[in-house]
């Protein structure tokens, strides 16, 4: 018989500096308690003021967000819009020093299919914070805004390359 005294030690742990693999098992844990077709922003924040995002999607999230990004960029939509269509449909949740920002995609997909916009008000806002943001850095403020920033995993790693 064989007790727990007789098994292998388990392999010590060794500390590598590198926070991505105990970063990806804690966005496996927050995934699995999620509905299917949601896009999770994780966002860790470290003792040291930084902080690291990473984003994952839960079953059937890849190809959904993916839809809605070809859908809202061919409907002309803009960063106004990807955040108050966003906005509405986020659930903030904290874990520790861990926020967890949860998308539900399929009534992100309902208001893009209909057609839904950032109301003016918002935009106007939004378009001063933008100029202060352009004197304050001594830039030109630009008219408009940037495209849809993304809910897929295709438009959202371009960011990254």
């Amino acid at each position: 018989m064989q007790t727990d005294l007789d098994a292998p030690a388990p392999p010590a742990l060794t500390p590598t500096g590198d926070p991505f693999p105990v970063e990806l098992a804690v966005i496996d844990s927050i995934a699995s308690g999620h509905e299917p077709e949601t896009l999770l922003r994780v966002v860790f924040y470290r003792p040291d003021g930084g902080a690291s995002i990473r984003y994952a999607w839960t079953a059937g999230g890849p190809e959904l967000g993916d839809r809605i990004d070809r859908l809202a960029l061919a409907a002309g939509l803009d960063f106004a819009d990807w955040l108050d269509l966003t906005e509405a449909h986020c659930d903030v949740t904290t874990r520790g020093r861990i926020e967890i920002q949860a998308y539900a995609l399929r009534p992100i997909l309902a208001d893009v299919t209909s057609g839904c916009r950032a109301p003016d008000e918002r935009r106007e806002g939004l378009q001063r914070i933008l100029r202060c943001a352009a004197e304050t850095t001594g830039q030109t403020p630009r008219p408009g805004f940037p495209r849809w920033y993304g809910v897929g995993p295709t438009l959202l790693t371009s960011y990254l390359h």
